[in-house]
């Protein structure tokens, strides 16, 4: 039990009449015990303030500071999404250049709204399986030497699919130019444990600023995450105050806790925890390596890396995506049987794969439940001799006509259903769901190719969510 919580249950058994919020009082006998009402408070004496840390809640965030090697660790208890919108925040004055990766979460595209900056994207490398790959450090260097105002650089690493980019080439590259870069590393709070790849973490890779989700990939409740800081491209008071705007004021201490007892079992039991777990994804990778028709993309990557010593791709072996391509069903198929007939729920899927998300909290006999269930379902499929289509949902950048700002203030728009649209400004983004990565953006125009695209999602039914939710129909400008 975390000091935080022994201190919130210590606190209810001492009876205090609380005269203040939240609403249900710690009534249990009217509410019952199934939620835990007992320890959820407001910040009363002597439980410190999340937004001005000087006792238990700074106990915290320095020992997430020494556990990831940080200058700074901010607790965050809206998920990543409060962390990226500050981080950005933080360092771009309105209408700045950014350089942002294609493949970023709606958070970054939020910002990038709310601060008009102008963004000059960069697309990952797309592999044969439509699967986002790495960035290229090459073109973060063209594209800083063409753009001497860039303020900010916005990386995806891990990706949604576990690939992992060179972020220690991106902060050299963009540090040459005074730039601080940002990386989204919601995906990858547990790989500083991985002994493959804990020296491909971003805060070890030199990043500036670095958000990571730990209810994604280690113990903690969800909506639990962290922001650390490092170097002196950053100022710690600017994260600070933008953290106040765009994270609750009455922050959850059940989260907090949450997270505070995350990081006593990775100080106490992590490298134990960690060793069971890398060799349960052994156990799971050499095994699967059987599979006839199915593929497992770490698989491939392992082959690919042993031949290629000089072109290694860095990935998260503890995403088990499970490719489709080569057989007569789709992702989306592959976790509906999964869901219907073993009870295995994946994360998500797509046209070309489905995606199993692992963690220390999965035993030997789960990575065994999902490997039986993928050997009998493999042996049910037919090999597919179709040449392979190139599915993916970041293939080339769009024509941007306007800003993101100044088509969302644009009033003059109307709705036409998706296959109308060709030739259009979108008023709105249009994402696959999950990732949530967009297919367009607010003031790029709308192609044929987009539409085809579109049209290939929806026949393999998988989600296409828009801003204003209408889909199919789409709001563009008049």
């Amino acid at each position: 039990m975390s000091n935080l919580q022994e201190k919130l249950e210590k606190y209810y058994k001492e009876d205090y009449l609380p005269m203040h919020m939240p609403g249900h009082k710690r009534n249990v006998e009217l509410l019952g015990e199934k939620l835990p009402y007992k320890i959820d408070i407001t910040e009363i004496d002597g439980f410190d303030d999340l937004h001005h840390a000087e006792g238990l809640i700074k106990d915290i965030e320095n020992k997430a500071k020494k556990i990831y090697g940080s200058k700074k660790s901010f607790l965050l208890v809206n998920g990543s999404t409060c962390g990226i919108l500050a981080g950005i925040r933080s360092v771009v004055n309105f209408g700045d250049k950014v350089l942002v990766a294609r493949n970023s979460h709606k958070s970054a595209y939020n910002a990038i709204e709310l601060n008009g900056l102008n963004p000059i994207y960069i697309l990952p490398k797309i592999g044969e399986d439509g699967i986002d790959r790495n960035i290229d450090i090459v073109e973060v260097e063209e594209k800083l030497k063409e753009n001497k105002d860039i303020k900010l650089v916005i990386i995806t690493s891990p990706n949604y699919e576990g690939v992992i980019s060179n972020i220690k080439g991106v902060s050299n590259i963009a540090h040459k130019y005074n730039v601080p870069v940002l990386v989204d590393e919601a995906h990858g709070a547990h790989l500083k444990f991985m002994e493959r790849i804990k020296d491909k973490e971003a805060i070890n890779c030199s990043a500036d600023i670095v958000v990571q989700s730990l209810h994604k990939t280690l113990p903690a409740l969800t909506g639990t995450a962290l922001l650390h800081i490092r170097g002196n491209l950053v100022k710690e008071e600017n994260v600070a105050r933008e953290l106040s705007i765009f994270e609750t004021s009455s922050p959850s201490y059940i989260l907090m806790s949450s997270i505070e007892e995350c990081l006593e079992i990775i100080e106490k039991r992590g490298k134990e925890l960690f060793e069971e777990y890398q060799n349960n994804l052994k156990y799971f990778y050499n095994k699967s390596k059987n599979l006839k028709n199915l593929k497992i993309l770490g698989n491939e990557i392992l082959n690919k890396n042993n031949k290629e010593e000089i072109k290694k791709e860095f990935y998260d072996f503890g995403k088990i995506v499970i490719k489709t391509n080569e057989t007569n069903i789709t992702g989306k198929d592959l976790a509906n049987i999964l869901r219907n007939d073993y009870k295995i729920e994946l994360e998500m899927s797509s046209i070309n794969y489905a995606l199993a998300m692992t963690s220390i909290c999965d035993s030997k006999e789960n990575f065994k439940r999902l490997l039986d269930a993928l050997i009998d379902i493999d042996s049910k499929l037919e090999k597919k001799y179709k040449k392979k289509e190139k599915l993916d949902i970041t293939l080339q950048l769009p024509k941007k006509e306007l800003s993101i700002l100044e088509t969302i203030k644009n009033t003059n728009s109307e709705f036409k259903t998706y296959k109308e649209t060709e030739g259009r400004i979108s008023k709105e983004y249009i994402w696959v769901y999950p990732p949530g990565i967009p297919l367009i953006t607010p003031g790029e125009v709308i192609s044929k190719e987009l539409i085809k695209r579109i049209e290939e999602f929806r026949k393999a039914n998988i989600e296409i969510r828009t801003t204003f939710s209408k889909f199919p129909k789409i709001e563009v400008i008049k």
